[in-house]
């Protein structure tokens, strides 16, 4: 399995679902993301972007107002010398780009800044945990890939703390799915997922993102498998249920395949997800 294979992770109903169920309709904390742009199949489009290049493209959808606001807290935090003023200033540019701008990436990268300084474990593991559930509904491999980058470094922070945190761990492993590990293989990252996982099999977060990471693999049958246990145990888990649909699809089980996304179906508000699924639907009976 080559780097590009890894950090595309699937198309078809699965990105789709992504953008319209999972990450683009939440809206606490998220709002509205910089960049969604169909998914590249080239490796060399999976570079990480920069924090510059997120908060340029930010600030272009500021209302002059909005802008004038974001600059005086930013000049605020470059004068700031003590700890506490620039844990301070961090949470209230968090909380401008959270609750009055509602774009998503510079509030969760300022929190994260803001858990670094205050070295929490709590806060590291929110802001690492924050950035691995909104990255599995970004199409943009770059942005995908930098959000993957942060949260791999919350992460070994957060170990560093308490290097007994096994969600940190899965975590951790599971930032190498989406090229946090640059060069080094995401067979990495699944195998740490195991040790969690062989240790305490109800551990539901591992068997997910082994899950996801037989996806993204091609391990189809393992993918399979471990959806199955967590929606043995989690049967509310939707976004489980659309990724065991796509899988059994990619296995070739049409029978199945439309069972789960009857199952999911049921769950879906949206109109353009639902209008989705039914094509979906349509093209497998």
């Amino acid at each position: 399995m080559n780097r590009q294979q890894w950090i595309v992770a699937g198309s078809g109903i699965l990105l789709l679902f992504s953008l319209y169920f999972f990450g683009r309709t939440k809206p606490h904390a998220k709002g509205t993301a910089l960049a969604e742009a169909p998914v590249q199949d080239h490796a060399d489009h999976a570079e990480a972007m920069g924090i510059e290049d997120i908060l340029r493209q930010a600030k272009q959808r500021l209302s002059p107002a909005q802008a004038t606001r974001v600059t005086a807290l930013e000049n605020s935090l470059s004068r700031g010398d003590l700890v506490t003023r620039k844990i301070n200033l961090y949470g209230q540019l968090a909380a401008y780009w959270k609750d009055s701008a509602k774009v998503y990436e510079p509030y969760i990268w300022y929190l994260g800044e803001k858990a670094k300084l205050e070295n929490s474990e709590k806060n590291l593991n929110f802001a690492a945990h924050s950035y691995l559930e909104e990255l599995r509904g970004v199409s943009d491999p770059a942005l995908k890939r930098w959000m993957a980058i942060q949260a791999k470094d919350l992460f070994t922070r957060s170990l560093e703390l308490n290097p007994a945190n096994d969600s940190a761990k899965v975590g951790l492993g599971s930032t190498y799915f989406f090229g946090a590990g640059g060069e080094v293989s995401p067979m990495e990252g699944i195998m740490s997922i195991r040790e969690v996982a062989s240790k305490d099999s109800t551990n539901l977060f591992a068997q997910f993102m082994l899950g996801y990471g037989g996806m993204i693999s091609g391990q189809l049958d393992k993918a399979a498998q471990r959806f199955e246990t967590v929606l043995r145990r989690d049967p509310e888990n939707t976004e489980a249920v659309f990724l065991l649909a796509e899988t059994y699809e990619r296995l070739g089980d049409k029978e199945k395949a439309l069972q789960w996304y009857e199952t999911g179906r049921s769950r879906v508000s949206n109109p353009e997800m639902l209008k989705a699924l039914e094509d979906k639907m349509n093209s497998l009976k």
